[in-house]
């Protein structure tokens, strides 16, 4: 890969890379820093990366460094980042359905909600995806399917059932 090849990565998929890890983190500084070490990894090996793989090798990188961080941090809390989202999302019934989507996607572990944010949100290919996260592809399917259930399971109990205008109670 060359410097050019790495630059045109680099405004290609940034803002991808960064909104899937953020979402993840719930983190904007902690994102920030995960997406920079993937690029100065991608730009330290950039002479054994095929530009034609670099989106791959570049999501793998930055999945793999925020894995890493959730580990050594072990200080995220869902709760607190969720109660302050929580008095922001009061502010609309727009946004009241927002928050039940994010209850729901906080009920899934790190491996299912990286799937569903990858597969759901960012549209990427199941093969993208097993490379990105070091599965193989049936893993890939069968995990993003009892996500699926999962996040179907919850959003249509009695209390959380979506319906138009807002929340049902």
């Amino acid at each position: 890969m060359t410097e050019r090849q790495y630059n045109q990565c680099v405004n290609e998929y940034a803002d991808n890379v960064y909104r899937f890890i953020v979402k993840n983190l719930r983190h904007e500084e902690d994102a920030r820093d995960v997406v920079q070490t993937a690029f100065e990894k991608l730009w330290r090996n950039r002479e054994q990366v095929e530009n034609e793989k670099c989106k791959s090798y570049l999501f793998t990188v930055a999945y793999n460094q925020m894995i890493d961080h959730i580990r050594k941090n072990k200080r995220i809390s869902l709760k607190e980042d969720f109660e302050d989202e929580s008095r922001a999302v009061h502010q609309s019934s727009g946004k009241e359905t927002k928050k039940v989507l994010m209850e729901a996607l906080n009920r899934l572990n790190e491996t299912q909600r990286s799937l569903v944010m990858l597969k759901d949100y960012e549209g990427y290919s199941y093969e993208e995806i097993s490379k990105i996260m070091g599965l193989n592809e049936t893993q890939v399917k069968v995990y993003l399917h009892r996500a699926r259930l999962t996040l179907r399971n919850y959003l249509v109990s009695p209390d959380h059932v979506l319906m138009e205008g807002g929340v049902g109670v």
